[in-house]
């Protein structure tokens, strides 16, 4: 009995053992070899680097506020849709009508949240500087701002129009509401981006790693983030920036500060050691 024990524990054991060496072999084949290439930089000033972000962020300001204007434009035809200022055969009858000013808001909301997202993309290319506060905040979530532009004005008119049914009011406003409530979620930014962070990044001087797309750099070669990544660029996180990635990893961010806690530990081993 006890050999049978110890013979089917032995092949336990050498199952997880199998086991685990196929899972290592599989982890290996899915890494891909790198190929890199260096982006050199000269020294970049802080001015230099502020223009040059600004420039980045330029092409999707410009959209936004091209958009946010389109948004506003459906918001009006919304309105005069709906009060019948606009009138065409099809929307003489109710359900022609229905969805002349429903389109309208849709039409409005894509816009809305189309720009707000470009918006944001510029933001965090070309980032606020966070010393005025309010500012900051009105700076990163314009596009909250725009939301409620672009559907209150349609709130109000519709509940002040004493010639609308009550049914169509409810409708109406039911609809605005909804597309404020996700046109106002999105247009908030979650993850905001100083223009000192941006700077404090810029400043190390270091040597990092990025792809062609993305918004990220990294501080490590072997970052799980880029085992799927043929192509990378190497140079130093001012480069990185200046080429539109925002931010360091998260992944490389903690990995560093777990790697700087380990070595202050050492040295601080290596101080309280007695000399003999």
């Amino acid at each position: 009995m006890a050999t049978n024990k110890n013979n089917d524990a032995a092949q336990d054991a050498a199952k997880k053992a199998l086991a685990a060496v196929q899972a290592k072999k599989a982890a290996e084949k899915k890494k891909v070899e790198h190929t890199i290439t260096h982006v050199g930089q000269e020294s970049t000033s802080t001015e230099e680097l502020l223009a040059i972000t600004k420039k980045n962020a330029a092409p999707y300001r410009i959209g936004a506020v091209v958009l946010w204007l389109l948004a506003i434009g459906f918001e009006i035809l919304a309105i005069l849709f709906f009060k019948c200022v606009i009138q065409f055969s099809f929307t003489m009858e109710k359900p022609g009508w229905y969805a002349s000013w429903i389109i309208c808001l849709v039409l409005d909301l894509i816009c809305v949240v189309i720009g707000s997202l470009l918006w944001k993309k510029g933001n965090h290319l070309d980032p606020k500087s966070a010393k005025n506060k309010l500012t900051f905040w009105l700076h990163n979530n314009l596009g909250l701002v725009m939301a409620a532009l672009a559907f209150f004005p349609f709130i109000i008119v519709v509940l002040t129009d004493k010639n609308a049914q009550k049914q169509s009011k409810i409708i109406a406003v039911a609809a605005a509401v909804v597309a404020l409530i996700i046109a106002g979620l999105t247009g908030y930014d979650w993850n905001p981006i100083s223009q000192e962070e941006l700077l404090e990044s810029a400043g190390v001087g270091d040597h990092v790693y990025w792809t062609e797309s993305g918004t990220v750099y990294h501080a490590f070669e072997d970052c799980s983030h880029l085992n799927h990544s043929k192509e990378l660029f190497e140079g130093t996180s001012t480069t990185a920036i200046e080429q539109g990635k925002t931010r360091i990893c998260k992944t490389c961010e903690q990995r560093a500060e777990k790697e700087a806690a380990k070595v202050d530990t050492t040295v601080t081993d290596v101080e309280q050691t007695p000399v003999e």
